[in-house]
Parts: structure tokens; sequence; C-alpha cells
């Protein structure tokens, strides 16, 4: 009678095994920028808490050209994490063409603001700018044709009631292009939009006498989300001997409306109870905190985001 009972026994063990359902793997797959970036390594270090801490996870990381790419693949559903400045964030969800985005992405939702890129326009001394205003008839640098940088100039000229026309020129050249023209004075200005102390404006400050322009904050309260108003310290380049006001956009985390409440919460709690593993990726994770982690957004907070922020007092 027991061997009887057993074998049955062992019978519905493999029957249960053959019909109970598989549980699904969960797959994370984070858009980042180019790996000489800020947005990769930060993509890394999150693939190295998720994997280990989100469990059964299958997490990779994808080096991309960045925000316009990385919010085109969450729409696609290609990605269920992506690192975008705000900007680009807002124009994928009103579906801004010119931009890049043929569509509305309204799927899209905020993970986090994280750290901010500072609009930065520098003149050549003598050129006599001192504020936005001041360019009218200058020439001046914009970056790339529809590029990050160069979407923040139009907005910024736009609030300041200015356009391209009201310049001398305009030329479309990255950071050290930019630089080289202003040294030997075949440009007078150049806009770019990244992070504070960045290299190429302390090179030109070390060899040529220059001027951080000012954009005054009603013109970025006009613009608003994501703009806000910031300044750039006293000191934070050779020459400038006072704060000086501009606009910061916020970088963010984002992810899409088909990702699971769980995997959101996870992902947001794992990123703020980590943040030194994330500095030691790069420095650029030391402006990230969790007290301004909802500043700045243009879209939704996907629910699972929003329970963090609550159970930590951000959110009431």
């Amino acid at each position: 009678m027991f061997g009887f009972t057993a074998k049955v026994l062992a019978a519905a063990v493999v029957a249960a095994t053959v019909t109970a359902p598989v549980a699904k793997a969960e797959f994370i797959n984070i858009a980042t920028g180019g790996t000489s970036g800020v947005y990769y390594p930060l993509g890394v270090a999150l693939s190295e808490l998720y994997s280990q801490d989100i469990k059964g996870a299958r997490v990779q990381v994808q080096a991309t050209k960045a925000s316009v790419e990385n919010l085109n693949l969450l729409g696609a559903k290609k990605a269920e994490l992506a690192f975008s400045i705000g900007d680009s964030v807002k124009y994928a969800w009103d579906g801004n063409k010119e931009a890049g985005f043929p569509k509305p992405l309204t799927d899209l939702r905020a993970l986090a603001s994280i750290y901010s890129n500072y609009i930065q326009i520098v003149a050549e001394k003598e050129s006599g700018i001192k504020t936005i205003y001041d360019l009218k008839g200058k020439t001046l640098s914009v970056g790339a044709p529809a590029s990050g940088t160069e979407l923040n100039a139009r907005e910024i000229f736009k609030a300041a009631g200015m356009t391209y026309n009201d310049l001398g020129k305009v030329e479309y050249l990255p950071y050290a292009e930019s630089a080289e023209l202003i040294k030997n004075n075949q440009l007078q200005a150049t806009l770019q939009s990244s992070g504070l102390g960045v290299a190429f404006i302390k090179d030109l400050a070390s060899s040529h006498d220059i001027t951080i322009v000012a954009i005054p904050k009603e013109v970025v309260e006009k613009i608003g989300a994501p703009y806000v108003p910031a300044v750039i310290p006293a000191g934070t380049y050779q020459g400038q001997t006072e704060d000086i006001p501009t606009a910061a956009i916020s970088n963010m985390l984002v992810t899409r409306a088909g990702v699971s409440d769980e995997t959101a919460y996870q992902m947001t709690k794992l990123l703020f109870e980590n943040l030194p593993k994330l500095q030691a990726a790069h420095s650029a994770a030391k402006a990230i905190s969790v007290e301004h982690a909802t500043d700045g957004l243009s879209i939704p907070l996907h629910p699972g985001a929003e329970k963090y922020y609550r159970e930590v007092g951000v959110l009431k």
C-alpha cells in the first residue's frame, strides 16, 4: 500500500512540475548614452544594483546616442529605464517632430530628477556682452543643429523675446571648436549645456579674458519646467568674480507605464539607497539627492516611484 501511495505522490509531483507556470524573468534594459559620457557609467552602476537586488531581474545596459534615442526606445517598448535631459522628455511627451519625436510618447513616466545641466553662455570680454540681451548683433555658436544644446538655445531666446535673426551670425558648433574660434577672435560667444566647471570653459578662461553671460531669472521662469533658475557660483571659472544667474535643466531617469509598480519602486529605492556607488561611477552623481528627485518634472511620476517618495516623506 505504501509503495502505491509513494508512486501516486511521485506522479503528482511530476505532473505539478510540468503544469506549474514558469515565473517570467523581469527584463530591464537601461538606455544610456556614449561610453565616454555620464549616462553610461551611471547606467552600469545601476545595472549592477538591479541585477543583485531585484529578484529574477535580467539587466543590460545599452549604449546609445542619448536622450532622443533613449526616449524613442521607451516608446517602442525596447527599454525599461532611460537617461534623458528634461527638455527632451517634454518634447517627447508633446510629440515635437522637430526635436525627433514623430508622435506623442504619453506612456513615459518619471522615475527621478537626478543631476542638472547648466546653460552656460561664454563671451569674449572685449565684446561687451554681459546679459543674453547683449547678444543682439553678435556672433554666437549654439551647438549642432537640433542637438540638445541647440534646442536649449531656441527656448532661451524665445523666452527672452529674441530669435536667431537678432544675432549677427549663428554658428552650429560643439564645445571645442567654439572655444578655438573665440581664442582666434573669430567668434564672440558660445552657448553650451553642461555641468559646472566644464573643461573647455576652464581652458578658455586660462588663456583668454571671458565673461560668463547672465540669463535673468524672469526669462527662465517664463519657460517653466523643466527649466529652473540657477546660479553659476563666483569662482567657477578664472576671472569670474560674481554669481551669474542662468538656467538649469534636470537630467532625468525615465521609465514607461508598462513597467510594473513593484519594479519601478525597487529601481527608485535602490537608486537612492546606493548613492555612494553611483558617485564612485561618476562625480556627477554627487548632485543626486532624494530631496530634489521630484523637482522640475514635466511628465507624471510612475506610481512605483511615487510610492517610494511618499515612504521617505518627499511627497505628502
